[in-house]
């Protein structure tokens, strides 16, 4: 049990919260308006006092249910269409219940392709910088529209842990529909017990949330959980817990023992290195030897081509790749300064032979110390 770390969330002011689908909907997937309005209540109240982004769920169940459909589409285009018509219902219901309390509140919606350039990520967290100083609350989803696999995240609590990371903010709530992460899914298993406090999200507590997913949103446990890493990883605290029942927000922000809080694991990194180690997807992974490896870690140098012991993957100078250690274990990710080939070419190599391998040296590293960010 971590009573420190419940209560820092009472002192939480800047903090996500993540509402999901199945905390929105019936059982049948229609959209709760009740439930809503009671949930908005309480995001109300999380408000005041503090700077308040919401990452919500639920365009889609709107689409579904403003065209009538049976059930939600499973190809893309049907999804995208349903996104459409839902995503302006959304925004309504939202500035129905912000809105008749003077709360303004704003849309933001992102494809994974914004967090991944550095320019539109900056832009991204200046935009969500400057509605928090003017106390306007950004609810923000996936553009689910105009996205395609490839730019997609996929699910809204990998967003969640993005954004969190992106502001700054000194707590993550998930809200969903299980009440944590339990030694068993309880929805299956009745003696399954809740499991408090996770320290570090180890194999073990990711096996945990393995069994767990939902029913109608495109997230289960297994996402909510690597979320909440993430942003541990930042130096944020998280809970998960039930957004079924209102006023679980305000027992979580109030400091009460509901949910399972995530303690942070890491310091809090710059926005460059934030931005290299959790916005971006590696697009291959260079294997280094021991010395390179402490090198980085312990020394914070670059990596040099003599440190590379082989190169996985295809990809492009400038692309992120992970580092891994001669055992597989990633430790780092960065920018590589050369291609896939040249890489290959080059690994083993001093930076004096780089010129006379290739025929021409764009810079000394591999990755250069600036490009880098341990994990």
């Amino acid at each position: 049990m971590s009573h420190s770390g419940r209560n820092a969330l009472r002192a939480a002011k800047r903090v996500v919260v993540k509402i999901g689908t199945n905390a929105l909907t019936h059982a049948t997937g229609r959209f709760n308006r009740e439930h809503f309005e009671a949930l908005g209540r309480d995001l109300l109240w999380a408000a005041q006092g503090r700077e308040l982004v919401v990452v919500s769920s639920g365009a889609i169940a709107l689409g579904v249910e403003r065209l009538g459909l049976a059930a939600r589409p499973r190809d893309i285009p049907g999804k995208q269409a349903c996104a459409a018509v839902g995503q302006s219902r959304l925004m309504q219901a939202y500035e129905d219940v912000f809105g008749g309390q003077g709360q303004a509140v704003a849309q933001v919606l992102l494809t994974h392709e914004d967090m991944r350039d550095r320019r539109r990520y900056l832009n991204v967290k200046h935009t969500l910088e400057r509605l928090l100083s003017a106390r306007v609350v950004p609810v923000i989803n996936e553009n689910d529209t105009v996205s395609v696999d490839e730019l997609k995240f996929g699910d809204n609590d990998t967003l969640a842990g993005l954004v969190a990371g992106v502001v700054e903010a000194d707590a993550l709530v998930l809200l969903s529909d299980v009440d944590g992460l339990h030694t068993a899914d309880p929805r299956r298993d009745a003696s399954a017990k809740l499991l408090e406090t996770v320290e570090e999200v180890t194999p073990e507590v990711l096996s945990l949330a393995g069994g767990t997913s939902s029913g109608v949103g495109t997230g289960g446990m297994a996402t909510k959980v690597r979320a909440a890493s993430s942003a541990a990883e930042q130096g944020i605290r998280s809970v998960i817990t039930s957004g079924a029942e209102p006023g679980r927000l305000r027992a979580v922000l109030g400091g009460e023992q509901v949910g399972t809080l995530f303690e942070p694991t890491g310091a809090r990194r710059g926005s460059r290195a934030a931005w290299i180690a959790h916005a971006l997807r590696p697009q291959g992974t260079l294997r280094v030897d021991a010395g390179a490896r402490d090198a980085i870690v312990q020394g914070k140098r670059s990596l040099l081509p003599s440190g590379v012991r082989s190169v996985e993957g295809d990809f492009d100078r400038g692309d992120p790749v992970d580092l891994a250690d001669e055992s597989g274990e990633v430790f780092a990710r960065g920018l590589a300064s050369y291609d896939a080939q040249e890489l290959r070419r080059i690994a083993g190599r001093r930076t004096s032979d780089i010129e006379s391998v290739l025929g021409y040296r764009y810079l000394d590293e591999a990755v250069h110390r600036d490009d880098l960010a341990v994990l």
